[in-house]
């Protein structure tokens, strides 16, 4: 969707004023779009925080963020940051 990537964008340009802090690493993008409102779980990555890790994304039904998406989203950063420290060995 064009408004979720706007929505990315503006984080970029304006930093997380744009966002939610929900918990530790977690961060809360809202958009609405014509027919339905969407959030989009996220983290800061990378040496300079410059990489936006989209999460977790679903169409907003309640007022407050669903324990399970906020609980896949930490499993999904655990995991993303669990691979990124796994050694690569060159087989010759």
């Amino acid at each position: 969707m064009a408004e979720i990537a706007a929505a990315m964008k503006t984080i970029l340009k304006v930093g997380l004023h744009a966002a939610r802090h929900l918990r530790g690493d977690l961060y809360e993008l809202r958009i609405d779009c014509k027919a339905r409102s969407f959030r989009v779980l996220f983290s800061l990555e990378g040496r300079y925080s410059h990489i936006l890790l989209s999460l977790v994304v679903f169409a907003k039904k309640t007022q407050k963020t669903p324990k399970s998406e906020l609980e896949l989203a930490e499993r999904r950063l655990y995991d993303w940051r669990q691979r990124g420290r796994v050694k690569k060995t060159l087989v010759h």
